[in-house]
């Protein structure tokens, strides 16, 4: 599947408001008005929805403008899953009870104004099937968790809001002395299903990273090591059981380099108006993979010209071996004139 989709895939397929942030250009790679790199790989759910598919895992790369650190990076992998039943499927047991609600056809959905003002389930669906489904969905989501990190791993739900899902959920897990969301996940927008062809079923859904899960599990620091072809990296997962218990092992630890850069903004733009993500881009097209970290760490407005500055500091760290004070020196400057050039700022 190709990672070119358009904005209806992306976006008016899912549900997702026009108006919705996840659609802005600074959270996306947008190719042209209608075309984007997927943000998602729920962007492919309605297609193979279509195609005939009723159970289905999606596996690729999705791309988002984001912060830079040690957890983010513009690529990453995502792992989705849809798991449609039909009455006979859900309620082999119990053939008395239905998926939907008597006033509404699943032969004629559009008829039908599908509510999600009740929290616990959609208006179409009947609260046994809202239920039975929530119930098996979060047993196999725990069942992967436990086996991922063992029988005793801490995790609890937390009600959350996605506009494809509803009722809808994240789950969360006790890492290292903190509580981290790895997945969400809930039941399908029955308009989803009736728009892409299956009417007469219901379906959960669930989507997670899987750097974000590996570096839990393998205690890997810097999602940067992720695309890393250092030996010393890969050699510590090839050839190993997929069961083995793996702590991965630094090979080498180099130190930072931090320079800071402070500009003045144009007249027509102001703190509250500067792209931060688009600077991110800019930092880490010219730096590439030694940008560890890039932070605001100041906005200032003149008390007499009124001028809007704003100060980054830029971490620089190379994976593999020392770098000089003058090698990132010469980056930094790079920035600098690319920065000047491109948001027409003055350097300070």
């Amino acid at each position: 599947m190709s990672p070119i989709v358009s904005t209806k895939q992306n976006f008016d397929d899912l549900l997702i408001p026009d108006d919705h942030p996840s659609r802005a250009k600074s959270d996306c790679y947008y190719i042209n008005s209608t075309t984007l790199l997927r943000a998602h790989m729920t962007a492919h759910q309605s297609e193979l929805l279509r195609a005939g598919l009723d159970n289905f895992l999606m596996i690729g790369d999705v791309y988002r403008r984001d912060e830079i650190d040690s957890t983010h990076f513009p690529v990453f992998h995502q792992i989705d899953a849809v798991r449609t039943q039909r009455k006979e499927q859900l309620f082999e047991q119990h053939p008395d009870l239905h998926i939907f609600e008597k006033n509404f056809e699943p032969t004629n959905p559009h008829t039908f104004k599908n509510s999600i003002a009740d929290p616990t389930k959609q208006s179409c669906h009947t609260l046994e099937a809202t239920k039975l489904m929530e119930v098996q969905l979060k047993n196999h989501l725990i069942g992967m968790v436990r086996h991922l990190f063992g029988e005793d791993i801490k995790y609890r739900w937390v009600e959350a809001y996605f506009p494809f899902t509803h009722p809808s959920w994240e789950l969360e897990i006790f890492y290292e002395n903190n509580w981290m969301e790895i997945l969400g996940c809930g039941i399908v927008r029955n308009e989803i299903l009736a728009n892409a062809g299956p009417n007469n079923s219901i379906a959960y859904a669930f989507g997670l990273g899987l750097e974000r899960l590996a570096m839990a599990l393998y205690k890997i620091p810097d999602i940067r090591l992720m695309w890393s072809k250092d030996s010393g990296f890969l050699t510590q997962f090839q050839n190993k059981n997929v069961n083995a218990n793996i702590v991965y092992k630094p090979v080498s630890i180099y130190p930072q380099c931090t320079n800071d850069l402070s500009f003045w903004l144009p007249s027509n733009s102001s703190i509250d108006t500067f792209t931060s993500n688009d600077f991110y881009d800019l930092v880490r097209d010219i730096g590439g993979d030694i940008i560890e970290q890039v932070k605001l760490k100041d906005k200032f407005i003149h008390p007499k010209t009124k001028k809007h500055s704003l100060c980054y500091s830029i971490v620089y760290r190379h994976l593999e071996r020392t770098l000089t004070q003058a090698e990132v020196n010469k980056i930094h400057k790079e920035i600098e004139e690319a920065a000047t050039k491109t948001f027409n700022v003055v350097i300070r």
